[in-house]
């Protein structure tokens, strides 16, 4: 009995040793040096997989996403449909996630950006203060990341409203529910915060039509995915003056290519797909409850409906 490790940015060695530490009798195998009989793989551990190499582990009982979102997993057409495909809900991921997003809020709401280009200016010109309670902050997607940041947010004095899928009952955030409401949604939102799961009803959903629909001056940021996005649409906004700035940690293409002008846009901050690296101790802690789940003969808890891609 073993698990399979496939993910070619990870600390290996890292991963490797919490899962001893966890699961001590089972076998942790690295794609793809170390997979021997693939009869033995009863979960796999992944990220990206080579298309089809997950039909090759016939006793494999559990497909596990080294990340939130599960797009990246998704893009198989030949994954096994009847092997469950299980997120990662790890709150270490979590909290660094939220502490991601209200880092770069508050960065927008008290004007730091405009600082930061005038200092380049030499300019020396204050703008006034605003409450946090005046300034209405908007997170797409209300799931495990979406909703813990929307909590923080609103605890810490933020107008927060949310809009995802279905009807999400949280303290001191506004519900926007379905197509119909995203206009109105992204018209009251200053402070557009991404952070929905990619799929075929997501993909592009930051374009020209709903950035023209933010408030003159709004600012946006991305910690999804870059598929969420139009990239050339952004640029436009941003050069017409319509948004104000940007924070993106996720793009289209990774690595960023050099000649992107993301990179040098004066209104735009990236960050290299940072917002919420998961810590192998605590994401090792939560795989294998759902491992010692299965072993006992329960259902995994957190599976992925693949209808809805999340």
């Amino acid at each position: 009995m073993a698990v399979l490790f496939s993910c070619s940015w990870a600390d290996h060695e890292a991963w490797r040793t919490a899962f001893a530490a966890e699961i001590p009798d089972l076998g942790f195998r690295l794609w793809p040096d170390e997979i021997g009989d693939p009869a033995e793989i009863d979960f796999a551990l992944v990220w990206a997989p080579k298309r089809g190499d997950l039909r090759r582990y016939e006793n494999l009982r559990a497909i596990f996403s080294l990340g939130a979102g599960v797009d990246h997993v998704l893009r198989d057409p030949d994954l096994p449909s009847e092997v469950p495909l299980v997120r990662l809900v790890d709150p270490v991921l979590t909290r660094r996630m939220t502490d991601y997003v209200a880092h770069w809020v508050m960065h927008y709401h008290r004007d730091f950006h405009r600082f930061a280009s005038q200092q380049r200016q030499a300019e020396w010109r204050e703008w006034p203060t605003r409450d946090r309670d005046t300034r209405a902050v908007g997170i797409l997607g209300l799931g495990e990341l979406g909703g813990a940041a929307a909590r923080a947010l609103a605890r810490a004095g933020f107008r927060v409203a949310g809009w995802s899928r279905s009807a999400k009952k949280i303290e001191g955030v506004e519900s926007f529910v379905g197509a119909s409401a995203l206009h109105p949604f992204l018209a009251r939102t200053e402070i557009l915060v991404c952070l929905l799961p990619l799929t075929a009803n997501t993909e592009g959903i930051i374009d020209a039509h709903a950035l023209s629909a933010l408030p003159e001056g709004a600012v946006v940021i991305n910690a999804a995915r870059g598929g969420h996005l139009v990239e050339d649409d952004l640029l436009q906004a941003l050069d017409s003056g319509h948004i104000s700035g940007a924070t993106l940690d996720v793009f289209r293409i990774e690595p960023l290519p050099g000649d992107h002008p993301f990179w040098h846009h004066p209104a735009v901050t990236i960050t290299l797909h940072v917002a919420a690296l998961n810590d192998p101790r605590s994401a090792a802690a939560s795989i294998a409850a759902n491992t010692r789940r299965i072993r006992s003969g329960h259902a995994p808890g957190h599976v992925v409906d693949r209808t809805r891609g999340y």
